[in-house]
């Protein structure tokens, strides 16, 4: 009996692009661990990359607040896209990034036991929603950003309203400009940010696990060239500098030109108009990332979350 669906298959399939078969053989190779089948199908050079989906399975809404040179990104989920649409759900998570941009804190805990505008805490307030809207959320995650001077420049994709919506993004710029030349830059590199995941500001903040994975898989192809050993090892720092380049915010191409990379875009635009300028710091909230269950699972998530 197989160890995998066919809403596994066509997972596997979205993520990397392998043909039907090559992801059915893949995954029933791998006992239907999709992750490893994804390292399988890449080894084979049957799938350039894992493919970075916009498509996530929680709902609710991202919220970002700016004020100054302080941001802060807040994930708030619910079980459906209906309560994001809500009135008082919307308020709630306004509401909660206001708060949370004062504290100035990534910590969730912390956020629950601050005051909430309207009176209590914000956890006393998330419990009156669960009762009156009738559907378990949760306050996922938080991300504040900073800088001794410059600007903080927020972004939202597809805005659900303003400052609410499915992808986030701040962007912190220190710099002895003022703000408004900086924001209509910050934007652009903002909608870069949005647009092409980044996993981390350099190459020097890549995971050491997400690098670690990457190399198996690049020694793994290097094998199979049955090329020389000295070449394979070659072959391997080459793809790993490759990997790095394209997923380190800062050595990106940047999306607006494909010519230049983040780091000289900003270089310029800084002796263009004749000051100093430095990316420091991101946040890119996107809604559900990391979470990639069926929604019955995530609901199941919410309601744990929400009961412990």
């Amino acid at each position: 009996m197989a160890d995998f669906s066919v809403a596994d298959v066509k997972k596997l399939r979205e993520m990397t692009g392998a043909g039907m078969m090559d992801a059915k053989k893949a995954l029933s190779e791998a006992g239907g661990d999709i992750e490893a089948a994804v390292d399988a199908l890449r080894a084979k050079g049957l799938a350039t990359a894992q493919k970075k989906s916009s498509r996530t399975a929680a709902e609710g809404l991202v919220g970002v607040a700016v004020e100054g040179t302080k941001g802060v990104a807040v994930e708030v989920n619910s079980e459906t896209d209906f309560v994001a649409k809500n009135d008082k759900f919307q308020d709630f998570v306004r509401k909660v990034t206001a708060v949370a941009l004062a504290n100035g804190s990534d910590d969730v805990e912390a956020l629950k036991a601050a005051a909430y505008p309207d009176g209590g805490t914000v956890a006393d307030k998330l419990t009156d929603n669960v009762a009156t809207i009738g559907e378990n959320q949760q306050i996922r995650r938080i991300k504040t950003v900073s800088v001794g001077s410059g600007a903080i420049v927020s972004y939202m994709h597809n805005a659900a309203a303003e400052g609410l919506g499915k992808i986030g993004v701040l962007v912190a710029l220190e710099s002895d400009l003022s703000a408004d030349v900086l924001e209509p830059f910050g934007k652009q590199i903002a909608m870069h940010i949005a647009s092409m995941f980044p996993m981390a500001l350099s190459a020097d903040g890549l995971d050491a696990d997400v690098i670690e994975r990457e190399r198996k898989i690049a020694q793994e192809k290097a094998a199979e060239s049955g090329k020389p050993a000295e070449v394979q090892a070659k072959m391997v720092d080459g793809a790993i500098a490759k990997f790095a380049k394209e997923n380190a915010l800062l050595s990106q191409m940047f999306v607006m030109d494909n010519k230049s990379s983040v780091e000289a875009v900003i270089a310029k635009f800084a002796k263009d108009n004749g000051g100093s300028v430095k990316l420091t710091d991101y946040a890119r909230f996107q809604l559900g990332e990391g979470i990639e269950k069926e929604e019955t699972d995530f609901a199941a998530e919410v309601a744990a979350a929400v009961a412990g």
